[in-house]
C-alpha cells in the first residue's frame, strides 16, 4: 500500500494543505478541490494542541470514509510519532512534517505509511532519506526560489523534493524546471475570502487551475 501511494503521489503531483478548517467546511472544501482535480489532501494537526490531536484524527478519519476511492487523505504538523499511529487508525495514507525527526519518520515506516518530512538544508534533507523519508518535502520553497531548489537538487539528485509555501499556478511550472516531483499547496487552493463568502466554486476553478499548470509543467 506504501509504494502504491508513493506512485500515486507522484502522478497526482498536488497534495492540497487544509490547516485551520473543519466540519461541514473542511468537507465542502475538499468536495470542491476533488471537482476541480485534487487528489490528495493533507488534514493538518495543531502543534498547540486546539483543536486537540484526537479531534483531528477524527476529522482524517471522517475525510477518509467520505471520500474513500476518490481521494487520499493523510496528516500534516505531524510532530510526535503519537500522531503518526493516531492517523495510521484514523485510515490516513501520508504523513508530513514541518522537520525532520527520525523518530516520526520510524513511525511512519512503521505503520506502514508514506513519510514526508520537511527539511530546507543539504543536511536535514539528506538525513530525512537516510532515516527512511519517501519524499522529502522542501519548507518553505516559497521564501528560498527555484533557484535554491535546483542547486540543493544537483547533488541530492536521489531525493525526490516536494516543493511546499507559496507555490500558485503561476509559479508552479518554474519549481517543476528545478527539481521538483509535487507540490503541497493551500493558499494556491483555499482563498479565505471566497470560503467566508461560500464560494466553493472558487476553490474548484483554483484547483483545476493548479491541476491544469501540473499537467502542462510536467507534459512530455
Amino acid at each position: 500500500m506504501r509504494q502504491k501511494t508513493v506512485e500515486e503521489i507522484l502522478s497526482g503531483k498536488i497534495i492540497m494543505i487544509v490547516r485551520g478548517y473543519r466540519g461541514d467546511t473542511l468537507m465542502s472544501l475538499l468536495e470542491a478541490a476533488y471537482d476541480g482535480g485534487i487528489r490528495f489532501a493533507e488534514i493538518t494537526y495543531d502543534a498547540k494542541g486546539e483543536p486537540s490531536d484526537a479531534f483531528t484524527a477524527g476529522q482524517i478519519a471522517d475525510a477518509v470514509s467520505r471520500f474513500a476511492g476518490r481521494m487520499t487523505i493523510g496528516a500534516g504538523t505531524v510532530l510526535d510519532p503519537r500522531q503518526v499511529w493516531l492517523t495510521e487508525e484514523a485510515g490516513g495514507r501520508f504523513i508530513i512534517s514541518p522537520n525532520t525527526d527520525p523518530e516520526v519518520i520510524n513511525a511512519t515506516r512503521e505503520a506502514g505509511l508514506v513519510s514526508i518530512p520537511g527539511a530546507l538544508t543539504p543536511t536535514e534533507a539528506a538525513l530525512a532519506v537516510k532515516s527512511g523519508a519517501d519524499f522529502v518535502k522542501l519548507f518553505p520553497a516559497g521564501r528560498m526560489g527555484p533557484g535554491y531548489l535546483r542547486d540543493l537538487a544537483a547533488p541530492l539528485s536521489h531525493i525526490r523534493f516536494l516543493a511546499v509555501g507559496g507555490i500558485n499556478a503561476v509559479n508552479l511550472a518554474d519549481y517543476a524546471a528545478a527539481g521538483a516531483v509535487g507540490f503541497g499547496i493551500s493558499g494556491g487552493i483555499l482563498d479565505r475570502r471566497a470560503i467566508a463568502a461560500g464560494d466553493y466554486g472558487r476553490i474548484k476553478e483554483l484547483a483545476a487551475g493548479l491541476t491544469a499548470a501540473a499537467k502542462a509543467a510536467y507534459a512530455g
